[in-house]
């Protein structure tokens, strides 16, 4: 029985369902869409994980993305997330839960299109991975290959154009990602022979040293998260580094003109790398082309408070240059951005600036060392706590002088949440209100009646307004505490942009994997980007900096040169680029 052929017969069994559905989630994205940007994290209605119960820790986490187009929609599958969310236009998801679906959700899951007829997935926690499948992801009938690979670990499910299917996987700090292909006429049985790709060489790759900013001299990085893109013929095999728990987790890149390899490293690695800002991590995602033809590449950002397994999804525009490079564009990557589907401009940077940066701030109460300021800090893992939750509770920033103001971002923290598993009817309801002189107030976000459940919620505002302060009050929300960890406030201030960065400085350590990155300090900016690459027009890789004049990178390849670039930034813009420097 050929499986990739015959599977497309269930089609017509449920094609008026299908149709129906699809009109139904139709409906949905016009409701919601009015939105011409998005910000990261992410913010769907994340799954509550059960594995530290026993310890009363609740918290939300969604991790390991595999997103995949089906049909001109779009699909993304989660580790443990008890189901799968469903969109027209990669800005807005619904979840889906399925007829059937792993017991404990999939874990670190793999997903598949072939030719629109069938969408496979596999992922299953136990390492045996039997291979689902279905024609109709939105009602979630899943059926399974019997056939089953055993010991797997993250896997990535691969079809070539000729029809020839492929398993890779490996999740290990010693250990390569490996690959066999698989028999599609005979339910996917594996070949015997199985192929070592590459594996992680931190002696040559400084990115892929384990610990927060690649510190760990001790234990060696982990390899994990396979997905393989085909572009112009070339086989991207990316792959994720050096732990999901650090602020540097990112994924690199190998070429090569077969699946199976050999596979050559790209010298522009890592790929997809956010170590910097609000939160951190762009590693262990997956890539695929999305409205407007254009490239995304999804991955997991780390929260890691309440566990070092408390994360979120983000995602980045993605490109090839001439040269056959693949890279992602992380700059500013958790402000906003130009939604995918934005006509023109997908992925472009927002131009707008972080209005509520280290501004004071006064709130209706708080809880030991939780205090009002920790919403400005741009750090997400501290948070303001409120005695109660209830509508007598309010936060309030003083954004020091009359801005105008486009969006609005409302980081919610689960603080001894006592919430566990995929629970319905969770529900933020909540008012935020913006005053010229403190006394006057008018409504910029009405959540007032919302009934959706949203973490992370991020608010367009329909037309700017100019506001000197701005104030969240609470209604109610689905955690025992109103607990959050950034009211981020985006828009532009009317005063000045910083100046160019003056002394700008970068000395390339006895370990060529090292550099130290120094300027001079410089009043009225918040922070600043520094730029690396491996030449003066791939500067593809950025580190934004809050309230620093160096920086120490620890990412790079040996033997290969650099070329560096810096900018200072401020609530009203950012400054002129400087002067590239080169290091060898």
């Amino acid at each position: 029985m050929n499986y990739l052929n015959d599977i497309s017969k269930l089609i017509f069994k449920s094609i008026i369902f299908g149709v129906l559905i699809l009109g139904f989630n139709h409906q949905i994205s016009a409701q919601s869409t009015s939105m011409s940007t998005y910000c990261n994290p992410i913010n769907i209605d994340y799954t509550y994980m059960i594995y530290n119960s026993d310890k009363n820790i609740s918290y939300r986490s969604g991790a390991d993305p595999a997103v995949v187009e089906f049909r001109n929609e779009y699909y993304m599958f989660v580790t443990r997330s008890m189901g799968y969310w469903h969109s027209t236009d990669l800005q807005n998801w619904e979840f889906i839960t399925p007829e059937k679906w792993y017991f404990e959700g999939s874990n670190a899951p793999a997903a598949f299109n072939y030719k629109d007829s069938v969408l496979y997935v596999t992922g299953n926690p136990s390492g045996s991975m039997s291979i689902l499948y279905t024609d109709n992801p939105k009602k979630g009938d899943w059926k399974a290959v019997p056939s089953i690979l055993n010991n797997l670990q993250d896997p990535c499910f691969f079809i070539d154009d000729d029809g020839q299917a492929y398993i890779f996987w490996g999740s290990s700090n010693t250990y390569p990602i490996r690959g066999r292909k698989l028999n599609a006429e005979e339910r996917f049985n594996p070949d015997e022979e199985i192929v070592e790709l590459f594996k992680l060489d931190g002696e040559k790759h400084g990115w892929e040293r384990f610990g927060d900013n690649h510190a760990d001299t001790v234990l060696k990085g982990y390899m994990e998260g396979a997905w393989l893109t085909k572009h112009n013929g070339k086989y991207y095999m990316q792959y994720a580094a050096p732990g999901t728990e650090f602020n540097v987790y990112g994924d690199g890149v190998y070429m090569s003109d077969s699946p199976l390899g050999p596979y050559t490293y790209a010298i522009n690695n890592p790929v997809s790398y956010k170590p910097g800002g609000f939160m951190n991590g762009a590693g262990h995602g997956s890539t695929l082309i999305g409205p407007q033809n254009t490239y995304w590449h999804f991955a997991t950002m780390a929260l890691s408070l309440n566990v070092n397994w408390e994360r979120r999804i983000c995602m980045f525009p993605t490109y090839f240059d001439a040269e056959g490079l693949m890279h992602t564009n992380t700059y500013f990557g958790d402000y906003p951005h130009f939604a995918p589907a934005e006509p023109g401009k997908p992925g472009e940077f927002a131009g707008w600036m972080l209005l509520s940066y280290k501004k004071p701030v006064k709130a209706s109460s708080s809880v030991e060392d939780f205090k009002p300021e920790n919403l400005v800090d741009e750090n997400v893992k501290s948070f303001w706590l409120a005695k109660e939750n209830n509508e007598k509770e309010w936060v309030e920033i003083d954004l020091q002088q009359a801005s105008n103001v486009y969006a609005i971002q409302v980081n919610y923290q689960d603080y001894k949440s006592d919430i566990y598993g995929k629970v319905e009817g969770l529900k933020h309801r909540y008012l935020i209100e913006g005053s010229l002189d403190g006394n006057t107030w008018v409504v910029l976000v009405d959540r007032e009646d919302n009934y959706k459940d949203v973490p992370n919620d991020y608010v367009e505002l329909a037309e700017s307004k100019s506001v000197r302060f701005v104030r969240y009050k609470n209604i109610k929300v689905p955690t025992t505490n109103l607990a959050i960890s950034g009211l981020r406030v985006f828009g532009l201030g009317t005063g000045k942009k910083p100046g160019s960065v003056k002394h700008f400085n970068v000395a390339r350590k006895t370990d060529t994997r090292d550099a130290m990155v120094t300027w001079d300090a410089q009043e009225n900016v918040q922070g600043y980007n520094v730029f690396w690459g491996i030449a003066p027009d791939k500067l593809y890789n950025s580190w934004l900096v809050y309230g620093e004049n160096e920086l120490e990178l620890k990412n790079l390849n040996v033997d290969q040169p650099y070329y560096l670039a810096i900018e200072a930034f401020n609530e009203n813009g950012v400054s002129k680029k400087s002067e590239i420097i080169k290091i060898d």
